[in-house]
């Protein structure tokens, strides 16, 4: 299989706390050659800033997910602008809207985001995204200034087919998670999968989370790694009928024109 980058690894997650360094070795035996460390917090993009600099293989953004919006202040997007001149801090995010759970008042998670798209443009970074069940007032916000953005990532796509093609209207790449393995809850996503354009596909694991559901042998832990990856990138591939090698360089050319410059990427 040719190399993989995975575009959504939640390294600062306390699940990794105990062996980071096997996770991430076990990544590159894998053929995981480059990860993209999420940051959710703050406190999570200054952690990612330090994983970027401890591992050569790892990258990192810096944001603030809607989750935790209602944290937004006056200094945060400061404390960002910083992070974010980091030569291996290569993107804005995890930033966006979700409205199925709310653990931030709706009208924070848009002034948060809005904020952070802002900051994007300004920095002329890619920015990495979260929508979830917010499409109506996600899509404006973005479209205001996707023109002055280099690139937008919708993270985790889990929706329909309309909310598929409003992303794409917006010319975003599309991330797909080990959501596609399983085939109670992922059944809309393995057939949308195949309408998603080459130039726009990218894989993620989000681990820990999103632990694919078919892995055989079953793993012991629910806990998700990036070592799994290529799994999610060998089921999609057999659902848009190609080849794995096939997904596995057109994702990793995506990659490379989404995020992480081709000349800093890990290929081997």
């Amino acid at each position: 299989m040719q190399p993989l980058t995975d575009i959504a690894v939640n390294l600062s997650s306390s699940q990794f706390k105990g062996d980071i360094d096997v996770v991430v070795a076990r990544a590159a035996t894998a053929g995981v050659t480059s990860l993209l460390n999420l940051s959710s917090t703050v406190a999570e993009a200054q952690q990612g800033l330090e994983l970027s600099q401890r591992y050569p293989q790892v990258f990192s953004t810096a944001g603030v997910h809607p989750h935790n919006a209602s944290e937004w202040n006056q200094h945060s997007g400061a404390t960002l602008r910083s992070l974010l001149s980091a030569p291996k801090m290569v993107a804005v995010g995890e930033c966006g809207l979700d409205y199925n759970r709310d653990f931030s008042p709706r009208p924070a998670q848009r002034a948060a985001f809005a904020e952070q798209l802002q900051l994007a443009v300004e920095l002329n970074l890619p920015v990495l995204m979260h929508c979830r069940e917010a499409y109506q007032d996600f899509v404006p916000l973005v479209a205001a200034v996707r023109p002055q953005l280099p690139a937008a990532i919708l993270h985790c796509f889990t929706g329909s087919a309309e909310e598929l093609g409003q992303a794409l209207e917006l010319d975003c790449y599309i991330g797909i998670t080990g959501w596609i393995c399983d085939e109670r809850r992922g059944t809309l996503l393995r057939q949308l999968v195949k309408t998603i354009p080459d130039n726009r596909l990218l894989l993620e694991t989000d681990a820990p989370y999103l632990l694919p559901r078919d892995l055989r042998p079953k793993p012991k832990s629910r806990r998700n790694e990036p070592a799994y990856l290529p799994h999610i990138a060998q089921t999609v591939a057999q659902l848009r009928g190609q080849s794995v090698d096939t997904v596995s360089q057109l994702c990793q050319q995506n990659a490379a024109a989404a995020l992480i410059p081709a000349h800093l990427l890990i290929n081997t």
